[in-house]
């Protein structure tokens, strides 16, 4: 396992994939200018670059603009594509009706004491027990009953337990509802979420970059969660950030800097070096991809 951001692949990425929040998002909830004038370099050297999340869009306005309300966004863990520039999702992978009113039933007998909520583009709805964390401090749950709640399709569907962990949650809702979902966590405080069967960042990743037609072996990916590591195997590069999760560090092959020491920022630097006149050019090619 290497910590040195020199550790890169045989040729330059056409594609760089990031998660946000302790990837490149700092404790504070800022993104240095550095880490932003990485992703620049990017640009100019004829990449592109896409911000792979848990957040649902509705928590993008900041990132939006910090980015300059450029580029694109998978959100909610694959369940969204979303324009940063226009501010719309372009698209939506949801967990049908009939499953997700099994998947309630399940996680409420095999969890006791576990509050559900819908996570949609623009809002967040809940049971009459739901407990909304930190990032929903400003955000108003609609409370609705099980029929409303589990009566529409639902891109996540998220439940926070008033004592058990996150790593305890997931432990005892993926034997009973990973038949049905996609159940991970990424790190939220007492909570599980679910997205649909199939869906995850690396599916969502997978179509965008097929859609730019690059491959995975041109992909880079950063990321700090296990609901990161999907994405991570299917790039042909991948990074965890040092502050990673004990589960991602010890399935990659590369750690550099944590988010707070701008670790992305070192290797997008590396990967992508600026000329005497301040242009990003093409890495030297240095081998075979594999």
């Amino acid at each position: 396992m290497s910590t040195a951001p020199s550790v890169l692949p045989p040729r330059q990425p056409r594609l760089v994939a990031t998660d946000l929040d302790g990837t490149v998002v700092r404790g504070d909830r800022t993104v240095s200018a550095r880490t932003l004038a990485a992703f620049a370099r990017v640009e100019r050297a004829g990449g592109r670059f896409v911000l792979v999340t848990g957040r649902p869009p509705r928590l993008m306005d900041d990132i939006a603009e910090v980015f300059g309300r450029r580029g694109t966004a998978i959100c909610s863990n694959g369940a969204f594509g979303y324009d940063l520039r226009t501010r719309e999702v372009v698209a939506e992978r949801a967990i049908p009706v009939d499953v997700l009113r099994e998947t309630a039933r399940r996680l409420r007998a095999a969890v006791p004491g576990i509050s559900l909520a819908v996570e949609y583009a623009h809002e967040l709805a809940g049971d009459a027990h739901y407990e909304a964390g930190d990032w929903d401090a400003d955000t108003t749950v609609r409370r609705l009953d099980d029929a409303s709640l589990f009566g529409r399709p639902a891109p996540k569907l998220i439940g926070r337990h008033p004592e058990l962990s996150a790593d305890e949650l997931l432990a005892l809702a993926r034997p009973v509802v990973g038949d049905l979902v996609t159940v991970y966590h990424s790190n939220g405080e007492r909570l599980v979420e679910s997205v649909a069967q199939g869906v995850s960042k690396a599916s969502a990743l997978g179509e965008f970059a097929t859609g730019l037609g690059v491959t995975a072996e041109l992909t880079v990916a950063f990321g700090d969660m296990p609901n990161d590591l999907p994405m991570m195997a299917w790039a042909g590069t991948a990074y965890a950030v040092a502050n990673a999760h004990p589960e991602v560090l010890a399935a990659v092959d590369h750690v550099v800097g944590s988010n707070e020491e701008d670790g992305v920022a070192a290797v997008l630097e590396a990967l992508f070096p600026e000329r005497p006149n301040g242009a990003a050019g093409p890495r030297p090619f240095t081998g075979p991809a594999h």
